[in-house]
């Protein structure tokens, strides 16, 4: 063995540590089994373990089956790992053996080697702490990964939160700003009845407000931990005060409102509440991609297309055409929602996959539930920053559109009936001429109601244009 390794064994046998690795010979072995993606495990997974450690610890040390000077040290590493040091070290790549194996004995590892430092050791020999024995006392992959998940996601979630209310408060605020502006709504990308610009943007708002509900409803079902439940569920190597101990620990680590799970096989047995986060998040992604499609589309132009709001240029939006800007922001949204709803897809065919005891497939549940909230939040963020914020509305093509609608002879559908109505629509648009000056020509309506029947603003809430008193008679 060169100055540049030390040799350490597992069941397996011997291997060659870089000297200067805090991870051990089980991490190793990993690292040469999956090089898979060259992806680094998400920040938000690798705290979660290394809670959980810290909280096993104090656990221990409260109840007296670890000695409180190792209990102290494994304390004080995880407390670095906490505060940002040896991040290097976590090395497992996520897709990986099943269950999250070596990523647990990656943390087991780095803690143990850095706590016997901290007591004089030398890393690699595992004494006076050793990664199985002492740092994962109690604990199996089995529990603590599912627990994991739970922490991690929750972890995230103010952020994730947060966004989301910026750009609702940020549509709902378009949405007062734009409520006087008429423009043509849209049905099918074809002519429908008028809307106000304004009452668009609210429902964006609304949207995304109905949306946040479901995650926050989903969110809840997370804090029920499964921890204790050792192997299998059955808490077998586990002391009957070690569950409810170690949540208390978690929640004064962590900030966040957890409960001891009442069903540790159940909890162990089913990602289905992770599931459920999950497609809740997709939900929302899914109504977010169709807000900036729609922005897109009411931004498309500014000559051929509706130019009916302007978004903010933050790039050029071409190397060959000069002056061209696109919607560089909403265009990014959408990719980012796209990837979220196959990382939902992944993590529900995951989630089914597990088997009797234990669901194998929670590295690559934990990876892609974690990787959308955190691409969501990120673009959420810069949508609403860089893009809703600075939407302007062009009154003038809004107005120049409604005016257009081959739709507005919906509103004389009552007075006339829906036959006509359909007949002056047709004549609308094969002469080229606007409803308006077609009713007024043709005089389809007495003079003195047309303003009255073809108000546009009333068109856009409520009622019957013109009022019901002049109904065309049944039959």
């Amino acid at each position: 063995m060169s100055d540049a390794f030390r040799t350490e064994k597992d069941p397996l046998g011997p291997l060659e540590v870089p000297a200067t690795a805090m991870y051990g010979v089980q991490t190793l072995r990993a690292r040469l089994n999956f090089p898979i993606s060259g992806l680094s495990p998400l920040e938000p997974f690798v705290l979660a373990q290394v809670w959980i450690k810290k909280a096993a610890a104090l656990t221990h040390k409260e109840t007296g089956r670890l000695d409180r000077k190792l209990a102290d040290a494994i304390v004080a590493a995880a407390d670095e790992v906490l505060a940002g040091k040896h991040r290097d070290q976590f090395v497992v790549d996520p897709f990986q053996a099943g269950a999250g194996t070596s990523h647990n004995m990656n943390v087991n590892e780095v803690l143990a080697n850095r706590a016997n430092e901290i007591l004089g050791g030398a890393r690699g020999t595992y004494t006076p702490v050793h990664p199985n024995d002492h740092v994962n006392m109690a604990q199996s992959t089995n529990d603590t990964i599912p627990t994991n998940i739970r922490l991690a996601c929750l972890s995230r979630l103010a952020a994730f939160v947060a966004a989301f209310e910026q750009l609702r408060d940020a549509l709902a605020a378009k949405g007062r700003e734009f409520d006087d502006i008429v423009k043509a709504g849209r049905t099918h990308l074809q002519d429908a009845m008028p809307i106000r610009l304004g009452q668009e943007f609210t429902a964006y708002a609304g949207s995304i407000d109905r949306g946040l509900r479901r995650v926050r409803e989903a969110s809840d079902y997370l804090r029920d931990l499964g921890i204790g439940g050792s192997a299998v569920g059955t808490g077998v190597t586990v002391e009957k005060e070690y569950p409810a101990l170690i949540v208390k620990h978690l929640r004064k680590i962590t900030g966040l409102e957890l409960r001891v799970g009442k069903d540790r096989i159940q909890l162990m047995q089913s990602m289905g509440d992770v599931a459920g986060f999950s497609a809740a998040i997709r939900v929302l992604a899914v109504d977010l991609s169709k807000i900036v499609s729609d922005l897109r589309l009411m931004a498309s132009g500014p000559r051929t297309g509706f130019d009916e709001i302007r978004l903010p240029a933050v790039q050029p939006g071409s190397s060959i055409m000069p002056g061209k800007i696109n919607p560089s922001i909403p265009e990014m949204v959408n990719q980012v929602c796209y990837q979220v709803m196959g990382c939902d897809t992944t993590v529900s065919i995951s989630a089914e996959h597990g088997q009797l005891e234990l669901n194998v497939m929670m590295p690559v549940i934990a990876f892609n539930v974690l990787l959308s909230m955190q691409i969501l939040t990120n673009a959420t963020s810069v949508l609403t920053e860089k893009a809703v914020k600075g939407i302007e509305a062009n009154r003038e093509m809004c107005e120049y559109w409604v005016e257009r609608s081959a739709a507005l002879a919906t509103a004389l559908a009552p007075q006339i009936g829906y036959a006509k109505a359909a007949e002056i629509s047709k004549k609308s648009v094969k002469e080229g001429l606007l409803i308006r000056d077609m009713v007024k020509r043709d005089k389809v309506i007495p003079a003195d109601q047309i303003d009255e029947v073809l108000d546009l603003r009333k068109m856009t809430e409520i009622g019957v244009p013109g009022g019901a008193h002049g109904a065309v008679a049944a039959g």
